[in-house]
């Protein structure tokens, strides 16, 4: 199994062209750390409009950034919004095969519709067409980075006869991905011969649920492009820390600020009547389990925080379900010190990659 760092570039209050540049460079400085201690990819979101949760709103120049501060760590679009109105799909083409020139060879592209509001309603996008839309753009890609010329008629775009450049280092072109987050995308991921990139935490037995299927459905499936990626990777949340206490009390303290960031996000299936948005029903991590302070931390099913014993545990659960990489979450708005991020990385590096033969 794998391990990736997943970058929602989260930025406190009050906001301020200096600390979205700090936030910006110690991303980056995680970035290049990573790379030396051998994970295997690094994921960027694209998001708009999302105050605090993420101003990650133009991934490829911040994936560029790493590109060229790094040598061995894929980088990963996780995922490019794929709505007309925020991506017109010969810009994501070009883009793309462009980072993936500039990377040599180590871009893994994502794809998805966006479920927030505040994003499809911020593009007055039409939330009964996205699914359509990422459909369309998943199926016509392909064509432009493996096709000399291509003209196309579709729904959501068309284009005369012409040759989109360039063309990606990886042929026949990088490995694509969609996001997961509601029940049943894991199912177009496959029938589509599309990875499974997990990017809402879900617990043990969904999380197998999800993959058993997944592997089943993807040896069936009618591939949209030129090479099937049957790899499932899941989200995750990391601090390691040789005291297992001190470990959960600082990693619990950011993956609550997400929890909380997370829970003000305005989903679109809350505000606009659409069967095209289901509810996610994720099934997360259980919640910390009752009991007494001398019992211990308590920390939720699956989350990889604490020492390095219980992140192994964790972790090898994970990859006896079939999960290919487990991708972590470092930090949230700024809640742990840089050094303490870093030192969370090494040390993981150190005593739980070794024991997956990843290091």
């Amino acid at each position: 199994m794998k391990f990736g760092i997943f970058f929602e570039l989260s930025v406190p209050r009050p906001f301020s062209a200096e600390r979205e540049r700090e936030v910006f460079e110690n991303a980056l400085e995680q970035a290049r750390l990573a790379d030396e201690l051998g994970f295997a990819t690094a994921w960027a979101v694209e998001h708009h409009f999302l105050e605090e949760y993420s101003h990650c709103s133009a991934p490829e120049i911040f994936l560029t950034a790493v590109a060229v501060q790094t040598r061995q760590i894929r980088v990963g679009h996780g995922a490019v919004v794929c709505v007309p109105e925020m991506n017109h799909p010969i810009r994501v083409a070009e883009r793309a095969a462009f980072l993936d020139l500039l990377s040599g060879g180590r871009l893994e592209f994502g794809t998805a519709r966006s479920s927030t509001w505040t994003e499809i309603g911020g593009f007055e996008a039409d939330p009964n067409s996205t699914k359509m839309d990422w459909d369309e753009y998943v199926r016509v890609l392909p064509r432009m980075w493996m096709e000399e010329s291509l003209a196309y008629e579709g729904e959501c775009f068309s284009m005369p006869e012409r040759s989109v450049l360039p063309k990606p280092l990886q042929k026949p072109h990088p490995p694509m991905w969609v996001t997961v987050t509601s029940p049943g995308t894991e199912l177009d991921a496959a029938d589509r011969g599309l990875g499974c990139l997990g990017v809402a935490a879900a617990g043990f037995a969904e999380q197998e649920r999800r993959t058993r299927e997944y592997h089943r459905r993807v040896k069936l499936c009618e591939p949209v492009g030129g090479v099937v990626n049957d790899r499932v990777a899941t989200l995750n949340f990391l601090y390691c820390h040789e005291d297992l206490r001190l470990g959960a009390e600082r990693g619990l303290s950011f993956l609550g600020q997400f929890g909380v960031l997370n829970a003000h996000l305005l989903f679109t299936r809350e505000a606009f009547p659409t069967s095209a948005y289901q509810s996610l029903g994720n099934l997360a991590p259980a919640p910390p389990r009752a009991g007494a302070p001398s019992d211990g931390p308590r920390i939720p099913e699956g989350i990889c925080i604490g020492d390095p014993r219980n992140i192994i545990e964790q972790a090898k659960r994970w990859e006896s379900i079939g999960v290919d990489e487990v991708n972590f979450l470092l930090n949230a708005v700024e809640v742990l010190p840089q050094e303490q991020v870093l030192e969370s990385l090494r040390l993981f590096a150190r005593e739980v990659m070794p024991a997956f033969g990843s290091c």
